[in-house]
């Protein structure tokens, strides 16, 4: 279906509705695209059976903090709600997604026109009016934010905000294999985290050991940006031996063939932050971009940048008729 509306948002990870639940509450028309099959980005969570139970993994994000106090505020909301809770596994400050780490995406897309499954291939503007080709649909706009990862940012803005595309360029982001993993038995580990700043894992956690999830004894690993690139172009199926390996060797738990054993890459799972950027927006062309590598790499940082792209936009309008 097309459609037109007053801002159209490519992204709906937590920058991307941050921004349109921001400006969906000032009175704008919002329509957000997003190329994944539901809610999550790089907060995702990914069901698996095991052992006749239906179990999941947070293979994204594991955990996020809050210390701005309006995004402190949101998450509050979300803990009323029950779709965030406090885990002290992994720090006094850490929050995570109940009962995944999605939830508070998808908390966040219910209020909102957001359109899964549509990836915006081309940007093209006419007549101050922006169209966005997503294949075989198109929708135009008045404006459009960019809240995708920064290489795809700078791909996408390349020919028609060349500017915009130069910055998002100018990012690089670490690669990281993750690895989940489910046992029909606890393995002989105390703690519910593992992390490390020297090895080729550098988190792991008992994700059946979180709030709200129960269950089947199952683990993500991340492995380090370091032994990630070294993995970077294998099979999955091999990745995950390797670092499941990797993992027992770390623990030094020993080794336990698993019940389920997948891997997930994701190639922009890092981006050295331009901290001090925030956003940017460009009010002549009426085109701007958000992420948390204009921020901070974190949860919080990518829900900030959003917001602060949102009211770029509405201080230009305000701007503008005044």
């Amino acid at each position: 279906m097309d459609g037109h509306c007053d801002i159209l948002i490519i992204g709906g990870g937590m920058a991307g509705l941050s921004a349109a639940a921001a400006l969906a509450a000032a009175g704008q028309r919002i329509i957000v695209l997003d190329k994944g099959r539901g809610p999550g980005g790089r907060m995702a969570a990914r069901r698996a059976e095991i052992g006749g139970e239906q179990v999941g993994f947070d293979h994204g994000a594991q955990y996020f903090t809050a210390h701005d106090p309006a995004f402190l505020d949101t998450v509050l909301v979300w803990e009323m709600a029950g779709v965030a809770a406090r885990w002290p596994a992994a720090g006094e400050d850490a929050w995570v997604g109940t009962p995944g780490m999605n939830s508070c995406v998808k908390a966040m897309a219910e209020t909102l026109d957001v359109r899964w499954g549509v990836r915006a291939e081309r940007l093209e503007r006419n007549s101050a009016v922006w169209r966005i080709a997503t294949g075989d649909q198109s929708f135009t706009a008045a404006t459009v934010l960019v809240a995708v990862p920064a290489e795809q940012a700078a791909v996408l803005l390349a020919e028609t905000a060349p500017e915009l595309a130069a910055l998002a360029a100018s990012v690089s982001s670490a690669p990281c294999w993750a690895v989940m993993a489910g046992f029909n038995a606890r393995l002989p580990i105390a703690a519910d985290t593992y992390r490390s700043d020297t090895g080729p894992v550098s988190w792991a956690a008992r994700n059946s050991a979180k709030p709200g999830r129960s269950g089947a004894e199952t683990w993500v690993i991340h492995a380090s940006p370091a032994r990630s690139r070294e993995l970077i172009d294998l099979p999955k199926e091999e990745v995950a031996q390797f670092l499941l390996a990797d993992f027992f060797a770390a623990t030094g738990a020993a080794a336990r063939a698993p019940q389920h054993l997948d891997a997930h890459r994701w190639l922009y799972a890092l981006p050295q932050a331009l901290i001090g950027e925030g956003a940017r927006f460009d009010a002549t062309l009426r085109i701007g971009i958000a992420g948390d590598y204009l921020h901070s790499a974190r949860v919080e940082g990518a829900w900030l940048s959003g917001r602060t792209l949102a009211q770029a936009v509405l201080q230009e309008r305000v701007a503008s008729t005044s």
